[in-house]
């Protein structure tokens, strides 16, 4: 430089820089929403979009065909990929294309007339084209249709760019099989990603004429829900994220049942259930085999009964349920007569028709000999017991074997199971019953007991309950317990009553005479993971398509179908956090959470 320059800028004063204020300093630190979802890097190439991991590609329709049909875009709004669209309808007025429309007739006209005068053969399209462009022309002067700028523009997201490739040959494939074109925007994919962001700006401006009635059928709220306007979340719909919600009590029966092999989550589904339920003034009662409601009860303050041989918890079957206003005592009496002849059937293997006859005139003498009669009051009578039952039938004739099989009951071993007075009681909103420790043998009859007592508990007291039985295929197996189930089933809705089956063993719930009426007698059906030996016989009892068939072979834990009425969705079981620390089944967060337990105190 000049000497001179050097002077001047030797001798020029320092420019004053402001201090930085501490606000400031915090200002540029803050993460606002725009900075926690940005990508790390942006690419944009003539064809696609780099966003970090994942790579875009965006599209924009450019031909229709003359008739568009209805739902025609559905396939692609249901398309099991993640994909955006944006559908940006511009209105033209109508007085503007009316003036363009008696231009382009007199055009075709003119065309058409000057064919005829040279004698050449008529042209269909040119006759088709007059044809429709008078009838809009008509339907527009009143004001019937009007005509619309649209634009239709999807962005698919790949991880790979062949990835990207097969999504759109799928996508152009599904379209033009409907004689609807599309292409890339090549060099404008970033007008055309900021076209299909939430932002309401048309900047690719690819816009078709449309009028209204062609319009309507690009509508795109069209994929299948599966959901009502009140109830508890079930899970989200897996084919396009709503939500699947239901409340049991507001379709026609309460029932549902639940098919799944083990491990796939059925048992986590149906604490999710309960758990949710509970919060909607709704008493839970459940039968479990397997000791996996034990920490639900204890987490939502309910009361825990361990039915088994050295269980300090008894049910006496001799109760009697006090009548409703709308009962008669000689129809509570008769129908727990009946009831113990099917529990004794079960639990003496079986009863020829001249036992049956037996067994039914013991149990009216046995109520006898303790004056219970139609004309008692239920209420402050002293049932029965087993062992006063087996007084009255050694006192019969040809009774001999019936007390030989029955003494295993009121002596020895199996005494303390069913020779007790009653102890138990469902004052609480949520209440469990379990037979693990039950022998095998005795499973049946305890869940029989059980339910039979959770009847005329139900019956009589009018409350809004939900009665879940897992692993329902013990009560399949014995005719007697599924018939009782099944009327349960039928008359719950009387009581207000849910009844909710879940079992794993699929094969052995179809193969009783009482296992599809329960299906057909409930709402609600979940199917869950499946295993090969049983999904050809599920798939027949549910009328599944071949892909829903390997949906359920293919699913993860926790997905499956779910069915209401006629209509069913693929589902996805989805729990919060603390939901899930309470209802967990597996073995290994189970442990976890008890050694937390444990440091705890």
């Amino acid at each position: 430089m000049k000497i001179f320059d050097f002077i001047k800028y030797k001798h020029q004063p320092e420019p004053t820089v402001a201090p930085i204020l501490p606000e400031q300093i915090y200002k540029q630190g803050v993460l606002e929403l725009q900075d926690v979802i940005a990508p790390s890097a942006l690419k944009i190439t003539p064809r696609e979009i780099n966003l970090g991991d994942k790579i875009a590609r965006t599209f924009f329709v450019m031909s229709y065909p003359r008739v568009l049909t209805d739902s025609w875009f559905s396939p692609i709004i249901n398309l099991d990929r993640v994909l955006d669209i944006s559908i940006f309808i511009h209105p033209i007025d109508s007085a503007e294309i009316l003036k363009k429309f008696q231009k382009k007739v007199a055009e075709v006209q003119s065309q058409i007339m000057s064919r005829e005068e040279k004698g050449l053969v008529r042209d269909p399209i040119l006759d088709t084209a007059y044809k429709d462009l008078e009838d809009l022309r008509d339907q527009l002067q009143q004001a019937q249709e009007r005509i619309f700028d649209v634009g239709v523009y999807l962005t698919i997201y790949g991880s790979t760019t062949d990835e990207l490739d097969k999504a759109e040959s799928e996508i152009k494939s599904m379209l033009e099989s409907r004689l609807v074109y599309v292409k890339p925007a090549l060099f404008q994919q970033e007008q055309g990603f900021k076209s299909v962001l939430p932002l309401g700006r048309d900047e690719l401006a690819v816009n078709s004429k449309l009028n209204s009635s062609p319009l309507s059928s690009i509508f795109p709220f069209v994929s299948f829900d599966l959901t009502s306007d009140k109830g508890i979340l079930y899970g989200v719909n897996r084919h396009n994220a709503s939500l699947v919600l239901f409340d049991r009590f507001s379709l026609e029966n309460y029932n549902s049942v639940i098919f799944a092999k083990s491990g796939s989550g059925k048992s986590y589904a149906t604490k999710l259930e309960i758990l949710r339920t509970l919060m909607f003034d709704t008493e839970v009662i459940v039968i479990d085999p397997e000791r996996e409601y034990e920490f639900l009860a204890q987490a939502v303050g309910g009361r825990y009964f361990n039915i088994s041989l050295n269980s300090e918890h008894h049910i006496n079957p001799f109760d009697l349920a006090p009548p409703r206003e709308d009962e008669s005592p000689a129809d509570i009496l008769r129908s727990n007569i009946v009831a113990l002849v099917g529990m004794f059937r079960i639990m003496l293997g079986g009863l020829t028709p001249e036992e049956d006859a037996i067994m039914d005139r013991a149990i009216t003498e046995t109520y006898a000999m303790k004056d219970i009669t139609v004309d008692s009051n239920f209420a402050e009578i002293e049932p029965p017991l087993l062992s006063d039952f087996e007084l009255v039938l050694a006192g019969m004739e040809g009774s001999e074997s019936l007390v030989q099989r029955l003494s295993k009951y009121t002596k020895g071993t199996w005494s303390g199971f069913i020779n007790q007075p009653t102890n138990v009681d469902l004052n609480k909103r949520f209440v469990v019953f379990s037979v693990r420790d039950m022998e095998d043998d005795l499973k049946p009859v305890a869940m029989y007991l059980i339910t039979h007592y959770i009847w005329n508990a139900v019956r009589k007291q009018l409350k809004k309950r939900l009665l879940v039985i897992d692993e329902a295929w013990w009560m399949m197996k014995s005719d007697d317990t599924a018939s009782f189930l099944y009327g349960m089933a039928k008359r719950g809705r009387k009581y207000y009553l849910g009844l909710a089956t879940i079992t794993q063993d699929v094969d052995d719930f179809l193969k009783s005479p009482y296992g599809l009426p329960m299906i057909t007698n409930s709402s609600i059906q979940m199917l869950l993971k499946q295993s090969p030996t049983t999904i050809d016989n599920l798939q027949k009892t549910f009328n599944l398509s071949d892909e829903e068939k390997y949906l359920l072979l293919e699913s993860d834990v926790g997905e499956g179908i779910f069915f209401a009425g006629l209509k069913h969705v693929a589902i996805k079981v989805i729990a919060s956090y603390t939901e899930d620390q309470i209802i967990t089944s597996d073995p290994s967060q189970v442990l976890a959470l008890r050694q937390k337990k444990q440091q705890v105190q």
